[in-house]
């Protein structure tokens, strides 16, 4: 079994928030500067959003948000391999209530191809994203209760490889392991792929959920709680962004 990389690891900086309005409003301000300073110093800028719930109403303010949009590619850290119109789909998500209103402009950069299966489609969704200069400027990453971040699921089918710095995949197919609840299969970014960037942020809700955090800070198996992949590198800085 794996084991979370031990050395000179910077812990996470964590905000924490009274409410999970104060912390999108807040989160939602920072995003906006970081994507301006990424274009006044780059040209351009790469937002990587996570789908879920849990950034739904960050995304709902951060599309009225003055900024340079139309400089601005956002591509996804994950997405299930269903049809574009299913509620499932990050991208419709995305769609719906990010790059809207003032963030229409916004160029987006999906997962979903009409391959059959997501193995099939790994050397196209790689090519997509090399076309998205790196390093990213913002991974914004979610956790689940069972430590998966991303679709980096705990001991899915492909996960060995996502996580394989080694592998030059920015991308690669995941299948979670879920015996009595059929999981669609998923793409998601390879470790790799999240590390190459200038800031992560986890953004996560909830007292079960912090204990998952705490829990993924220690030392331990690294497929069993892929999420330690993120927070026990020295890489990419990590913020952590929680609220009740």
């Amino acid at each position: 079994m794996s084991e979370a990389r031990q050395g000179m690891i910077a812990a996470p900086e964590e905000r924490r928030f009274e409410t999970r309005a104060e912390l999108n409003q807040a989160l939602a301000g920072e995003i906006v500067a970081l994507m301006g300073d990424a274009v006044n110093a780059h040209g351009g800028a790469s937002l990587v959003a996570s789908g879920g719930t849990t950034p739904g109403p960050l995304y709902d303010l951060l599309c009225k948000m003055a900024a340079p949009w139309e400089r601005v590619t956002v591509t996804l850290t994950d997405e299930r391999w269903v049809g574009l119109d299913s509620p499932m789909s990050n991208a419709r998500l995305i769609q719906a209530r990010l790059i809207r209103d003032r963030a229409s402009r916004t160029k987006f950069v999906g997962l979903k191809t009409a391959n059959a299966e997501p193995e099939l489609a790994e050397p196209d969704v790689d090519a997509a994203l090399r076309a998205i200069a790196r390093p990213f400027d913002l991974v914004l990453l979610g956790l689940g209760e069972n430590g998966h971040t991303a679709s980096l699921f705990p001991h899915g089918q492909g996960l060995v490889q996502a996580l394989n710095l080694a592998d030059p995949a920015l991308a690669r197919a995941i299948r979670p392991v879920a015996p009595d609840d059929p999981i669609p299969p998923r793409m998601s970014l390879s470790l790799r792929a999240i590390l190459d960037s200038r800031r992560i942020v986890l953004l996560f809700t909830g007292e079960a959920k912090w204990a998952v955090y705490r829990q993924a800070l220690e030392a331990g198996d690294v497929e069993a709680m892929p999420v330690r992949a993120v927070l026990n590198q020295s890489q990419t800085p990590v913020q952590v962004w929680w609220a009740p």
